[in-house]
């Protein structure tokens, strides 16, 4: 009777293991196949899925066998400064390098910093935060996992990832804290030049008063020296790059740049209008105001177009109004001023772009045409010309 009873016992749970088997095979097989036709998607998995954590992977497009593990710890590339200074012009280059991807402005990102700004500063605010037990370490580790999760998430995987959002760089020393090997490239323009553009193009900022030139001046002033302040502090993270010299001499600052980011150089960063709309080259938002002027080769048809343009007492009192013009080395007194003599190639793309005046039809001023004997001379004066007196529409 009793060896009977062992008998039904072991039937039962050889019954019982057999079932366990048979599912747990089965759930591993499903997981396995939604893993691959995730990986044949080229979507971006957590790792949490898998039994990890604080961790993302994806796999690129060039080995879907090699999966690439995202972290804080990763070199992020932050682009930024104050809008219409040529971020969307370095982010189009870099986007047009193979192993960098940046992708639109997300929007999302300065306003959460913003909001992490006002938290901090707010006295009260910070101690309702810490009695409720959401202290700085706590936001900080949820701030990496959200900025992480849009600049891995909201484009095509790479090597390197970047974020161009113009106003994130306002809190550059945050995000130099919470991303200990990113690095940032703040884009500096001739404030003249960057609230001209914002105005006649009428680019909504916050807090910027489209009707004065004045205001606009005020408030590129105050921005961009909180900009510049944090990247001198951040030194050896931060590289300032002034947009006048990447149009005058993109090869120059190109190379300087990926140098600095640690990124081997390819010169298909000087020809981004050409990787437009490719795969793995340039992708463009319908709704950015930049779209149309990127979509053009590196020329210099944008940097004078404000001369003669802003207010006289506004002109008088350049120097007051925006002191970081003379920080920044711009003259505030010249009118046009002085910005250098591009390259041969950036002179031929702007003397191809068709909306440009005293370029294809120039009459040479009487020391050029003196001049037609020596090539070299030539040359340098018409490019000084073009810098000088070029108007496009």
């Amino acid at each position: 009777m009793i060896g009977k009873l062992k008998q039904n016992l072991l039937v039962a749970c050889l019954v019982i293991s057999s079932v366990t088997v048979f599912y747990l095979g089965r759930h591993a097989m499903e997981c396995h196949q939604r893993i691959e036709e995730h990986g044949q998607l080229g979507a971006i998995l957590p790792l949490s899925a898998l039994g990890g954590s604080m961790r993302t992977t994806l796999r690129t497009g060039q080995n879907l066998s090699m999966p690439f593990v995202y972290n804080k710890d990763m070199p992020l590339i932050f682009i930024g400064g104050v809008p219409r200074s040529g971020t969307t012009l370095m982010r189009a280059m870099l986007d047009a390098h193979p192993e960098v991807r940046c992708g639109e402005e997300t929007r999302v990102i300065p306003r959460i910093l913003a909001m992490k700004q006002m938290w901090s500063r707010s006295g009260r605010e910070k101690m309702r935060l810490d009695e409720a037990g959401v202290t700085d370490e706590v936001l900080d580790a949820a701030m990496q996992a959200f900025l992480l999760e849009i600049i891995v998430k909201h484009g095509e995987p790479a090597n390197f990832l970047c974020n161009k959002d113009p106003f994130a760089l306002k809190s550059l020393s945050y995000l130099a804290k919470i991303f200990p090997r990113a690095k940032f490239v703040l884009m500096i323009r001739d404030g003249r030049a960057s609230v001209h553009s914002m105005i006649s193009r009428k680019v909504t900022i916050a807090g910027f008063d489209l009707g004065s030139y004045r205001d606009c001046l005020t408030k590129w002033n105050r921005a961009i020296e909180t900009m510049y302040t944090q990247c001198l502090e951040a030194a050896d993270k931060c590289l300032p790059m002034h947009y006048e010299e990447l149009v005058l001499h993109p090869e120059k600052w190109m190379k300087t740049l990926l140098k600095f980011l640690d990124v081997p150089w390819n010169d298909a960063v000087l020809r981004h209008e050409e990787l437009i709309g490719k795969a793995g080259g340039v992708s463009l938002s319908k709704v950015e105001r930049s779209t149309d002027q990127v979509i053009k080769p590196v020329n210099v048809e944008a940097l004078s177009k404000w001369v003669g343009k802003i207010p006289a007492d506004v002109v008088r009192d350049m120097a007051v109004i925006a002191p970081m013009l003379s920080r920044l080395g711009y003259d505030p007194h010249a009118n046009p001023p002085n910005y250098g003599r591009p390259d041969p190639k950036v002179l031929d793309n702007t003397r191809r772009e068709p909306r440009c005046s005293g370029i294809t039809d120039i009459v040479l001023p009487l020391t050029l045409q003196r001049a037609q004997q020596d090539s070299l001379l030539t040359r340098e004066l018409l490019a000084f010309h073009v810098v000088q007196n070029v108007k496009c529409y």
